[in-house]
């Protein structure tokens, strides 16, 4: 090679390694739309990398601790997933205080949780399907409810933002049965200027009081949507009242309430399924502890971690989040859970795998939390890591995919980056966040973080999104 070439070399090589090192300032579409939010710089984390590489495209605040909202979820599914395995399964059991003769327990019936985040309407009822067709029929004792595998949650539900009844307050529960809540469905029928409300499952002790009036006009979406239907909840009477205004428009819209105390909504539904299923139960619901000596009846297993996890993710459980962040705790250091052990057990997971996380707190794994922290920088790594194990198809499965479905399904459609991205968000009064993974246009998939803590950060979401398009358009180039 000639003197001339090898400097040419020489110059090509170091431009290549100029080119290598990480971009510390935000590419243009994305400071324009960060000061359009008038969200100083210093209010975003950002980090993109090439899965696999060692150095960042992209690196701005990337150790600065900051509220990830929802995106925490990453930390504990991907935990769960190691740590437990895709094929994990929750028990729920059944237990009798007395032996049943020809169908009829003169004693009580004991339900065991072990903080099962899927046992819905469908799975309660299989599991009491399954307790008739072991021939029980009548229950003369109490509905015995042992929800002792998970320390009792402390503190009002409705603490976070005001309100109890919203299904993503919902506290964790060893024995949460349809995550506590009640589905309202509403119907306009015009030809009677009225609007039908039905609800799924239906407590026989539940009282609906519908004086709705028919309306014209657009539909609300949101909070909007049911502060027009000016509903009151009463637990303690449970008693619910929708005393507002009803949009034709709306069609049929469903409204999720957590409704009942913990016992009266494990009461209800037991009394109304048990009841569609032929059998009979006199008693009330208690709170308690499988008695020695009891018998074991019956037990089913939850749906697959992998499953849960999809769900956690896709749809950002709150519950689900919790459960298996309790769970973490539970198996790591026995039972009953708390989240000291499920704190220290992920920390442990995370120093096992090289990443120090000095700034990382974790309050309950799901993000919904004011104190909760990681930075961009541990939140890539754990990424990058996640695509090297051996659980990492279940895990980019369950990230929601831009413009397709979960919490993203709505961005994006029609662009380029459309269907490219598995991307989880965040979002808090004064926190949004997204990371997940990039499938630029030349084949190339990145990790992408963006954590954004200010008072406007609800104004961000066209910043993220230019980021996205910046990281399959342009990023790689």
């Amino acid at each position: 090679m000639s003197t001339a070439r090898f400097l040419v070399f020489l110059l090509l090589l170091s431009g290549t390694a100029f080119l290598a090192q990480a971009q510390v300032s935000l590419p243009p579409p994305v400071a324009q739309a960060l000061a359009a939010a008038k969200i100083p710089a210093g209010g975003a984390a950002v980090l993109v990398q090439e899965v696999g590489a060692t150095r960042a495209l992209l690196n701005v605040n990337p150790a600065t601790p900051m509220n990830p909202a929802s995106v925490m979820k990453l930390v504990t599914t991907y935990a769960a997933l190691e740590l437990l395995g895709p094929a994990y399964r929750w028990k729920t059991e059944a237990y009798t205080t007395a032996l049943a003769r020809d169908g009829v327990l003169d004693g009580d019936l004991v339900l065991k949780g072990y903080g099962d985040p899927k046992l819905d309407l469908e799975a309660f009822w299989i599991l009491l399907r399954a307790l008739r067709g072991k021939g029980l029929r009548e229950i003369r004792g109490d509905l015995v409810l042992d929800r002792s595998h998970f320390e009792r949650a402390s503190g009002d539900a409705g603490r976070f933002d005001g309100d109890a009844f919203r299904p993503y307050n919902v506290l964790p529960d060893a024995l949460l049965i349809n995550y506590k809540s009640l589905r309202f469905a509403f119907t306009p029928e015009p030809d009677r200027g009225t609007v039908s409300v039905y609800v799924e499952p239906r407590p026989p002790a539940l009282e609906v009081v519908n004086v709705l009036k028919l309306s014209e006009g657009a539909c609300p979406e949101g909070s909007a949507f049911r502060e027009l239907l000016k509903a009151t909840f009463e637990p303690a009477r449970q008693r619910a009242v929708f005393a507002g205004r009803y949009p034709a428009s709306c069609g049929e819209k469903d409204l999720n309430v957590a409704l009942l105390e913990a016992d009266d909504h494990v009461a209800g539904m037991m009394r109304q399924l048990w009841a569609e299923l032929g059998g009979s139960w006199t008693g009330v619901a208690r709170a308690g502890t499988v008695p020695p000596g009891a018998r074991l009846l019956h037990a089913v297993d939850s749906a697959a971690l992998a499953e849960i996890v999809r769900d956690t993710n896709k749809f950002s459980n709150n519950v689900m989040a919790r459960h298996l962040y309790l769970t973490l705790g539970a198996e790591s250091a026995g039972a009953p859970a708390n989240g000291d052990k499920a704190a220290a057990a992920i920390k442990a997971w995370m120093a096992r795998k090289g990443i120090t996380a000095p700034e990382l707190v974790m309050e309950n794994g799901s993000g919904l939390s004011r104190i909760e922290r990681i930075s961009a920088g541990n939140l890539a790594a754990l990424l990058q890591a996640a695509w090297r194990s051996a659980v990492m198809p279940e895990f980019i499965a369950s990230l929601p995919v831009a413009a397709v479905d979960g919490t993203m399904r709505r961005r994006l459609k029609g662009e380029g980056v459309a269907g490219q991205a598995h991307i989880k968000t965040g979002l808090l009064s004064d926190a949004r966040a997204m990371a997940g993974y990039v499938l630029d246009r030349s084949g190339r998939r990145h990790v992408v973080v963006m954590l954004v803590n200010h008072a406007n950060a609800h104004e961000v979401q066209p910043a993220m999104d230019a980021l996205l398009r910046w990281v399959y358009e342009q990023g790689p180039r």
